[in-house]
């Protein structure tokens, strides 16, 4: 059973050589764009094996207030088409939490009613960056009053439809911005061609993933370096199967590495858009060997391994997993390329570098990243700062640390509601 103390968590040290298969939840960011291209498509879509977790919850729910219900299945949602909100003319609210899928992929859906929708969620969502997307739904037609905020809570007046079109949208802040637009590109009148300005958005296995999985539902899209178009489109797709989450995976991989033995991931996808996938090739370059077959990734480590230097920039949801596992290396290591996780569910630099050094590890922020010197690590807290990947960083240094007192552990229940339970199983 897990140790439980004050809402705190209290890691469990590995074991002898670990001998562990593990199966993690659906993918939430394949999840949460299922959800919206099923509420587009026009008929239900059965969106089996999806991650069900806060932040998809939130989903269902956001799109329920804007008019596509969903009913639960043996194996995941039954999503409805848009369509009841039209015509209501009234006011609705779509609660974000602090789900930056739904704050980013839900405006633009809400412009095809007629209703007055507000939208707000937790403290933190408000500190998260939305505005490029909001200027460019300006753009391209939409209603949108954020009192200059450029942040929730804004208000979207439905006109009924997006009139679409050209626009010109930075992304380098989020890779979301720019899926946001493609996903709903169908349903404008005009579809939606995207050129990026500023820098290059961070995480391209995000964006390629939105483009396939609109390619599956039915949708046309083009990309031309850095110009994107979606044609208008009637969507369609009665079934669609989620894939296990392989950034949750992250801390399951790093276990072998770190504390050895062997870990086998089960249903690891041979073909996959996620940015987790990239993993594989870390493994190889520490050391450790990755094996995919038809039954999962096994992976298996000897508990040593050298520091490296990474940019991070296309898999930076990563980050705080992989910065923990290089505290445990044998020389120095950097990331870099990850200034975007400043605006995350908190400034993950800047905590990941105050809680690892707390904990004895020489961190040091950098602008773009860390710089990771290994150093003898003690217990104490372990701040989380409401964000689960901080609870999955904890978890791979309590491997090797006695004493490390994760705070708020069910702050996790983002991707992995049971993620200290399966944990805790797989090392101890």
């Amino acid at each position: 059973m897990p140790n439980l103390r004050d809402d705190h968590w209290t890691a469990p040290v590995a074991g002898a050589s670990l001998d562990a298969a593990v199966r993690v939840p659906g993918s939430k960011s394949i999840t949460n764009r299922a959800y919206v291209l099923a509420a587009l498509a026009s008929a239900p879509t059965r969106v089996r094996h999806p991650l069900d977790s806060r932040d998809t919850r939130l989903m269902l729910g956001a799109l329920a207030s804007l008019g596509a219900r969903s009913e639960e299945t043996i194996d995941g949602f039954l999503v409805h088409p848009l369509g009841t909100i039209s015509g209501r003319g009234d006011e609705t609210e779509v609660v974000l939490g602090n789900a930056g899928t739904v704050a980013r992929f839900t405006p633009a859906l809400a412009t095809l009613g007629d209703a007055s929708v507000r939208f707000d969620g937790d403290e933190a969502i408000r500190r998260r960056p939305i505005d490029p997307l909001l200027a460019a739904l300006r753009k391209l037609g939409a209603r949108i009053d954020d009192g200059g905020r450029g942040a929730p809570p804004f208000t979207v007046e439905g006109t009924g439809g997006l009139r679409g079109g050209r626009v010109d949208l930075d992304s380098s802040a989020s890779s979301q911005f720019l899926s946001a637009l493609l996903l709903a590109g169908p349903a404008f009148e005009q579809g939606v061609t995207v050129r990026l300005v500023g820098g290059a958005p961070p995480s391209e296995p995000h964006i390629a993933m939105t483009l396939d999985m609109l390619r599956r539902f039915g949708a046309t899209v083009d990309r031309t370096g850095t110009e994107f178009h979606v044609e208008p489109a009637k969507l369609s797709c009665p079934e669609y199967v989620v894939e296990p989450d392989l950034s949750t995976a992250a801390p399951f991989v790093a276990a072998a590495v770190v504390g050895g033995g062997t870990v086998r991931v089960q249903g690891w996808p041979k073909q996959t858009t996620q940015p987790g996938d990239w993993l594989r090739g870390l493994v190889a370059e520490l050391g450790a060997k990755a094996t995919l077959d038809d039954t999962g990734l096994s992976v298996t480590g000897g508990g040593a391994f050298p520091g490296i230097d990474l940019d991070l920039h296309e898999v930076g949801e990563l980050t705080p997993v992989i910065a923990a596992m290089l505290c445990f290396a044998e020389s120095p290591s950097s990331i870099t390329g990850v200034a975007h996780l400043r605006g995350h569910e908190t400034d993950r630099l800047t905590a990941l570098a105050t809680e690892l050094s707390g904990l004895g590890a020489g961190v040091t922020e950098l602008e773009d990243g860390l710089e990771i010197t290994p150093a003898p690590m003690h217990g104490g807290v372990f701040h989380t700062y409401e964000d689960h990947r901080l609870v999955m960083a904890a978890a791979v240094l309590g491997l090797r640390v006695p004493g490390v007192l994760v705070e708020n552990p069910d702050t996790v229940g983002k991707t992995f509601p049971k993620f200290v339970e399966t944990w805790t199983d797989a090392v101890s």
